[in-house]
């Protein structure tokens, strides 16, 4: 799965769950975008997705490339400690039992700024042609593409599968748009809104300039890493934890990322401010 990608993200809207269901309008986009390995251990592997794109404009030129932090993987082997995403901004812990555990490997995926989206448990399959990994079905807040354009349901809830091909990968998603109560459960009168089945495709390439991206993630893994290991330091210590991304007006994404962005451009890092200023943000957004 590392490496350098043409990425591509195709959703559908593909049954809807009322009477008068018009689908929503199909999302496509694409990128070019450097899978790195951050971790790889015998029984775990962490990936970092970082997109690098260049823009033609109008006249024909080319701009300057833009950089994003995007979202990152974490595989574990026979893991039995994983954190589910229950609804309202809250995760909690499930334990495995090592038998559930046996011969399977966990996916966790995390958002751009470190914080949790979903984990699941799979085990990979190997054919001649590929292999592939069919994860349990859990569930995961709203995407990024529809959490500011949807009120109509609270999250999803579906499962992914994993196919690595001689030249690439394919990451394919079957979910129900779901509506829960303030207690988390599935509302009585109307579970789902629609049914959604998305593709994201993984297409090797070479030629493409990704050293922008490599001199970002050099200049920022330091503080990157310590963000992980806040969140690995709250899961480890709470069964239970609820996320505010924004308080008071204040996204934790965007402050995040301004202060990635200023080590990036120079700013000198220093590894124990960092950790305070990242300690102070986490008071506010995240608690047991």
């Amino acid at each position: 799965m590392a490496g350098a990608y043409r990425a591509s993200f195709d959703f559908l809207e593909t049954v809807g769950f009322s009477a008068g269901f018009e689908p929503a309008k199909p999302y496509r986009s694409w990128g070019t975008e450097y899978v790195y390995v951050v971790a790889d251990e015998p029984d775990f592997i962490s990936l970092q997705h970082i997109l690098v794109m260049v823009i033609e404009q109008e006249d024909g030129s080319l701009s300057e490339p833009f950089v994003t932090k995007h979202w990152r993987q974490d595989w574990r082997y026979e893991d039995t400690d994983l954190h589910e995403h229950v609804g309202h901004g809250i995760w909690q812990r499930t334990t495995l039992s090592e038998a559930q555990a046996e011969g399977r490997w966990t996916q966790a995926v995390f958002q751009v700024d470190d914080s949790p989206r979903y984990e699941s448990h799979g085990e990979w399959v190997h054919y001649p042609t590929h292999s592939a990994w069919q994860g349990s079905e859990t569930r995961r807040p709203l995407p990024r593409r529809e959490f500011s354009v949807r009120d109509d349901y609270d999250v999803l809830v579906g499962s992914n599968r994993h196919t690595i091909l001689p030249t690439g990968w394919t990451h394919e998603q079957d979910n129900l748009k779901a509506v829960i109560t303030e207690g988390g459960d599935l509302d009585p009168e109307r579970p789902f809104v629609a049914r959604e089945t998305g593709v994201n495709r993984y297409q090797r390439i070479t030629g493409f300039d990704f050293s922008p991206g490599d001199e970002y993630w050099e200049a920022t893994a330091d503080f990157w890493a310590l963000v992980r290991d806040a969140w690995a330091e709250r899961f480890e210590a709470h069964d239970r934890i609820r996320f505010e991304a924004r308080v008071d007006g204040d996204s934790m994404m965007m402050t995040l990322f301004g202060m990635a962005g200023d080590i990036a451009e120079g700013e000198p890092f220093d590894p124990e401010q960092s950790r305070q200023e990242i300690e102070a943000l986490f008071e506010r957004h995240v608690e047991p």
